[in-house]
């Protein structure tokens, strides 16, 4: 039987506390409070479509905003999951994904190359969705790909309503992820460097 790919973490600074455990052979099951109710809801969607099962509990100083909570769970998680890869042999590397959400569309795109680069294009009509501001969905997507160490492309092909192109956003990054984390059967790591990062 092989090894499940699961790390627990904790992260603790004075803007938040956040523990997360991870299991990337999960069963699309997840526990999750960050105190931001649609920043719950986005991460049980990435879970549920990733395939994963998780546990995220943040708290965080939601007294001044959301930012530091979605910043902080971002790269607490994107750290984890970089942990479980280690050296990243075995995995297919790249995946994509487009997903539609009724009238929107967003393509991911996602190189487990061990270098980070974020290329974010999500453009939203309000300043929040719940508690959530926009401009941190973006930023959530941006440091999980620095705290992973990978390339990360989310672009909206199109799209009206926020909430749709959100939660497509997620969808569309959790199908990219469960396409570049399926192991090949090799021990080779994925590059004709010989390493990735």
């Amino acid at each position: 039987m092989p090894q499940r790919r699961q790390h627990q973490l904790n992260r603790k600074t004075l803007e938040t506390n956040i523990t997360v455990d991870l299991d990337i052979d999960g069963d699309g099951s997840s526990q999750i409070n960050t105190g931001v109710g649609f920043l719950d809801h986005m991460l049980s969607s990435l879970t549920k479509h990733a395939g994963w099962t998780l546990a995220l509990a943040c708290e965080g100083d939601l007294y001044i905003d959301d930012h530091h909570t979605a910043e902080d769970c971002a790269l607490a998680l994107g750290d984890c999951l970089n942990k479980i890869l280690g050296e990243r042999k075995g995995i297919q590397r790249f995946g994509h994904a487009y997903v539609p959400l009724d009238e929107a569309l967003v393509r991911a795109v996602v190189d487990l190359s061990g270098r980070p680069w974020p290329a974010v294009n999500l453009h939203f009509n309000r300043p929040q969705i719940g508690q959530l501001a926009t401009e941190n969905i973006v930023h959530f997507f941006q440091s999980f790909a620095v705290s992973l160490k990978a390339a990360v492309h989310i672009d909206e092909i199109k799209g009206d309503n926020d909430h749709h192109k959100a939660e497509a956003a997620f969808k569309a990054f959790a199908r990219a992820l469960k396409e570049a984390l399926k192991t090949t059967g090799s021990e080779a790591i994925p590059s004709t460097k010989g390493r990735l990062g």
